[in-house]
């Protein structure tokens, strides 16, 4: 067969199965799906049915009946919920099948680099329940150096931050192979917990989820200083001595001081890789600077403010939230280059 019909006929995937949101794309048609990774399921005499999954179901967050839950199926980026997981990855899956499609597609999944072999196992064993042919993963920082465009194959170290919903991880990358990758379970999520607790101790205000999320992305900074943000935002709750609805408004300066651990913890943890480097690789690092990717990537100042913590550029790349599933298409691309960088489930 022709190789122009072969990929015409070809339904290879990549997929960034983040905590926060999934991404798939599809070889020749790029991404076509980047939806919230939750799903709502209604429990039924002892079975669970799913409602909805992406967008829909994070409709629902804070909204539903009792019969009704909202799950977000992953954890700190593995699998906390299989059923609900496959389920979402089957419906995702199916929507990405090319119309000329006639087999069950090879699919390339993102793991966080520190996901434990059991983990590995769990995503592999919920990509093939969900329909396809050949699974294989890779780890999110080093995909993630390729989507951002990283000289990863010439002799000198490349190093990418990659801060998603569950995890921060990172990867040093130099002669086309990986010199070291590691994963913290500090992200995005914990952000939003240091906002919903910031707002409590400081204001005695309850708040959701899905606001502190929107406090982060309207409003949040990851500096107070006057030359950050200068958005305000409302926000409503339930006062938590009163039990009545209360209003407040809150300033870059207050996001900045409620996100000062999770922004710390990342730094520290950062700065030991570097030192953990050989000192050649930690040099080129310095000189060239780190790649900052993942949704974590777009908080206001943040790349500022890891450079002040750790002595070295931050860089922020174009799209930093599609780098990961950038990176993974690229390799599903160039296969035979890249198989060296994919790790066993």
């Amino acid at each position: 067969m022709l190789p122009g019909v072969t990929t015409a006929f070809s339904d290879d995937i990549a997929i960034d199965l983040g905590t926060a949101n999934t991404l798939v794309s599809v070889v020749g048609r790029g991404i076509i799906i980047d939806e919230p990774s939750v799903v709502a399921v209604r429990a039924r005499n002892g079975t669970r049915e799913v409602l909805a999954v992406g967008q829909k179901a994070k409709m629902m967050l804070g909204r539903t009946p009792e019969s009704i839950e909202t799950i977000r199926p992953l954890r700190d980026g593995v699998i906390a919920d299989f059923i609900a997981t496959e389920e979402m990855l089957r419906q995702f899956i199916k929507r990405a099948k090319s119309m000329l499609g006639f087999r069950r597609p090879r699919i390339l999944i993102c793991v966080p680099a520190g996901a434990t072999p059991v983990e590995r196992r769990a995503v592999y064993e919920t990509a093939v329940s969900a329909g396809a042919r050949r699974v294989y993963l890779i780890e999110e920082p080093v995909a993630a150096s390729l989507g951002a465009g990283l000289p990863i194959d010439e002799p000198s170290g490349s190093m990418v931050v990659d801060i998603g919903g569950g995890t921060t991880d990172i990867a040093v990358l130099s002669l086309g192979g990986v010199v070291q990758a590691r994963s913290l379970r500090c992200a995005g999520n914990a952000m939003d917990e240091a906002i919903i607790r910031y707002v409590r101790r400081r204001h005695q205000l309850l708040i959701g989820e899905a606001n502190a999320e929107r406090i982060k992305i309207e409003a949040g900074s990851a500096v107070a200083q006057p030359n950050g943000r200068d958005t305000e935002i409302h926000i409503r709750g339930r006062d938590l001595r009163q039990g009545r609805p209360k209003s407040i408004v809150l300033g870059p300066h207050d996001i900045a001081e409620a996100l000062e651990v999770p922004i710390e913890e990342i730094a520290e943890f950062t700065q030991r890789a570097l030192e953990d480097l050989p000192p050649e690789v930690s040099t080129d690092i310095c000189e060239r600077g780190i790649n900052l990717t993942g949704g974590g990537a777009l908080l206001d100042k943040l790349d500022t403010e890891l450079e002040r913590r750790v002595g070295v550029r931050f860089l922020v790349p174009e799209s930093p939230m599609q780098c990961v599933v950038k990176g993974t298409m690229i390799v599903m691309e160039q296969f035979a280059e890249r198989e060296h960088l994919l790790i066993k489930p």
